[in-house]
């Protein structure tokens, strides 16, 4: 029989009730089912597009298919990271919804296999029952104890010391469109007119987003901050330091990077399934900042069966 309260001894031996546990309640395991059977379908929508296609007797769409495995993902995560799921589950819906549309305008059309494409409608509309139980399970739990405060979006605060001056340092970060030459995640950053620049980054499954940002500070060889424009794809925002290593033994760096993807911290979470850590990705990137301001190449093996380093100072 599940139980919604559990007793919690106290000081004097007596039992009390704490507030209600929700890993017992109604549909709580359910849902971190649902959860986990989200990410496995949302990787295979992503890694084997073609080979489902197939199985469910529909035209291979390279890039649909992989978006919403991406929404599956992004759904299984948001169940399995939050406590009280209801809403996380109920997008699982909405998403069941959009999926019997898209099997619907298949099944109609005469290019897919319609034995294949009905097959995979009744398993989708199964789901589909199963989710909308458990969205009405959990809407059904009494209410929930206000959350604690969490700070939104993803925060990273890094620092290395670099064999420079501030100086040299500062004129080469000024620059933004030298960044793609160290952090490896953009591909690409162009200067506007005034101080705003266009930024475009990579995205798992091989896509990529873009956003204009302006320049919010700049001291000359001390700070040089940045922001997204409103609007943007992802909102974000960075800034660096340089200030005088001790004894004269160069510079130190201090990077700090706020963005607020689309699903907040949850995105990275999301991003750690695809080896893309923030924090371990700037922590990277700066390590290739130091080797490539320092010494001018960053040492590769690819393509260079004799391992000779890569020269990337060119245009500096």
């Amino acid at each position: 029989m599940s139980r919604i309260m559990r007793p919690t001894p106290t000081r004097g031996g007596a039992p009390s009730h704490s507030p209600p546990d929700v890993q017992y309640a109604p549909g709580i395991g359910l849902a971190r089912f649902l959860g986990w059977f989200s990410i496995g379908l949302g990787l295979a929508e992503i890694v084997a597009h073609r080979p489902l296609s197939r199985a469910i007797g529909v035209e291979d769409h390279p890039v649909l298919m992989p978006l919403l495995g991406l929404r599956e993902i992004a759904s299984g995560i948001g169940i399995l990271t939050e406590g009280r799921p209801t809403e996380w589950v109920w997008s699982r819906v909405a998403g069941d919804l959009m999926d019997l549309a898209l099997l619907g305008a298949a099944l109609a059309s005469s290019n897919g296999n319609r034995t294949k494409v009905a097959t995979a409608t009744a398993a989708v509309a199964g789901v589909t029952a199963l989710d909308v139980m458990n969205g009405q399970q959990l809407s059904r739990l009494p209410a929930a104890q206000p959350p604690r405060h969490r700070e939104s979006g993803i925060h990273v605060r890094k620092s290395i010391t670099v064999n420079k001056s501030p100086e040299e340092l500062y004129q080469f970060w000024h620059n933004f469109e030298n960044f793609p030459r160290f952090m490896h995640h953009l591909k690409s950053v162009k200067v506007l007119e005034g101080k705003r620049s266009h930024w475009e980054a990579y995205a798992p499954a091989g896509m990529t987003v873009a956003w204009d940002a302006e320049t919010t500070e700049d001291r000359p060889n001390e700070r040089i901050a940045w922001r997204s424009l409103e609007g943007s794809t992802v909102a974000n925002a960075g800034s660096v330091h340089f200030e005088p290593a001790p004894g004269g033994r160069g510079t130190v760096v201090r990077v700090e990077l706020h963005y607020d993807p689309p699903g907040g911290a949850l995105a990275a979470t999301f991003a750690q399934l695809f080896g893309q850590e923030p924090g371990q990705q700037v922590t990277e990137d700066l390590r290739t900042f130091k080797q490539f301001i320092e010494t001018g190449e960053v040492p590769t093996t690819k393509g260079q069966p004799s391992g000779r380093g890569r020269t990337m100072m060119n245009g500096m």
